[in-house]
């Protein structure tokens, strides 16, 4: 094999490779004679088929096959040679496919991992918040709970809906004159002044009675889920068959046991883990976020430009569907594309620098990420699809990559924890607000 460099600057690296027809042909030669062994021919008896045949048969297909894992040999040996590892996947091109007897030769383009110093972590100072559940918000979460346990008690008098009643209603939407799929339903409960499914919907509902027919009209969200009517004017046919008012349940052991709990106090334990687990990933989250902002003050390196557009697509994929829907924030939507561009790529090339500092840090300090630890992410993975828990088990076990996609988060927590363990942390009390107001990045 004959490797020549062709571009070495900054970070690209390029190669043209040669290698020999007679090291091609070899590779070739001895690959149609071990299909001559194996293949089964009418009118041949096994390893008896004339090379003759075996060549017009099977030629064109073994000459493919043996250009291609040559030419993965090949690189997977130059890079093994040069101390080269690449950023992304390396660009084939082939130059000759070495038939009619001409050498094998293709280019190789890469980005190179750069060098990437190891942070001083010496004299850091990090702050670990924590809050304690506070008892108004377990109650109100225990309210919350009763709210959407509520029964609707028909009311016998005949007089209009006002906000907090529910009407059970018929109704048939339309556009254009025409009823669209999924526009009709039958025995549906409106509350009045609630969160109606279109805005403006529950609330031209105010005043009526059973038996009332009324026609109203709304205008769907522009992020509407059914694109066809995003945006979209359109006329529903109400028909009001009763008036309801809801009845909150009394929050007792009895209500606890309709929930398939024990009591009250257990339902307020259970309120109480959850919402300590949710500041828990908060006071993660802040202290994570504080420590990358020292990281990225502290080294500084050039990021393959490959890995920070990928990064940055889809990075701009996701607000150009927030944009289409209107959901971008203010200080976003406030910008021109220019300038939002700069923004998002400036943060695309802090995650790249970051992803690839906490990598390096991992594999100097020989971090290993362990077989339980994956099976937990699996199971974490396949808890968010119930009722198809073995189907996502059967596509991680069918794609050793989406496994390899487990890996990253897992070793980057690891990291993480090593490197708060190295800092100076104080640990503050705060209140739950305060937890949450999450600063923005640096």
């Amino acid at each position: 094999m004959q490797v020549t460099p062709t571009l070495t600057e900054g970070l690209k690296r390029s190669f043209t490779v040669v290698i020999p027809a007679a090291d091609l042909q070899g590779r070739y030669d001895a690959r149609l004679a071990e299909v001559s062994r194996d293949v089964k021919l009418p009118g041949f008896r096994p390893g008896k088929v004339p090379a003759a045949v075996i060549k017009q048969r099977f030629g064109e297909s073994v000459q493919a096959e043996v250009t291609e894992k040559l030419v993965q040999e090949s690189v997977r040996s130059l890079l093994e040679e040069q101390d080269i590892r690449p950023a992304m996947q390396p660009k084939v091109d082939l130059v000759s496919a070495g038939t009619d007897g001409k050498d094998l030769e293709f280019t190789l383009e890469m980005e190179i991992l750069p060098e990437i110093p190891t942070p001083d972590m010496s004299g850091t100072k990090l702050t670990r918040y924590s809050a304690k559940v506070a008892d108004d918000v377990v109650e109100k979460a225990l309210g919350e709970v009763a709210q959407r346990n509520r029964k609707f008690e028909t009311v016998d008098e005949q007089r209009p809906a006002v906000k907090g009643d529910v009407l059970n209603v018929n109704f048939v939407g339309k556009k254009d004159g025409v009823p669209f799929d999924g526009g009709t339903a039958e025995d549906v409960n409106v509350e009045i002044g609630g969160a109606g499914f279109i805005p403006g919907f529950a609330e031209q509902m105010e005043g009526m009675k059973p038996g009332e027919e009324r026609t109203i009209t709304v205008t769907f969200p522009e992020n509407y889920q059914a694109k066809e009517l995003a945006g979209q004017e359109a006329t529903f046919d109400i028909k009001v068959n009763a008036l309801k008012k809801a009845v909150e349940p009394t929050i007792d052991d009895e209500f606890a046991k309709s929930l398939g709990l024990e009591s009250v106090e257990q339902m307020r334990k259970l309120i109480t883990e959850q919402a300590e687990g949710e500041y828990r990933q908060l006071s993660r989250m802040r202290i994570k976020r504080d420590l990358l902002d020292v990281l990225s003050e502290k080294v500084d390196f050039e990021a393959p430009q490959g890995m920070v557009d990928a990064e940055f697509g889809q990075i701009w994929s996701r607000i150009e569907e927030e944009r289409k829907n209107g959901g971008l924030d203010e200080k976003d939507a406030a910008k021109d594309e220019e300038t939002l561009r700069a923004d998002y790529r400036k943060i695309a090339e802090r995650r790249v620098k970051l992803g690839l500092l906490l990598a390096e840090i991992g594999r100097k300090q020989d971090i290993q990420i362990s077989q339980e630890e994956l099976l937990a992410a699996l199971q974490q993975e396949a808890r968010r699809y119930p009722g198809q828990e073995q189907a996502v088990f059967e596509f991680f076990t069918k794609n050793p990559q989406a496994i390899e996609n487990l890996r990253g988060p897992i070793l980057e927590n690891k990291v993480v924890d090593y490197l708060i363990e190295l800092a100076e942390v104080t640990d503050k009390e705060v209140t739950a607000e305060e937890l949450a107001d999450m600063p923005d990045a640096d």
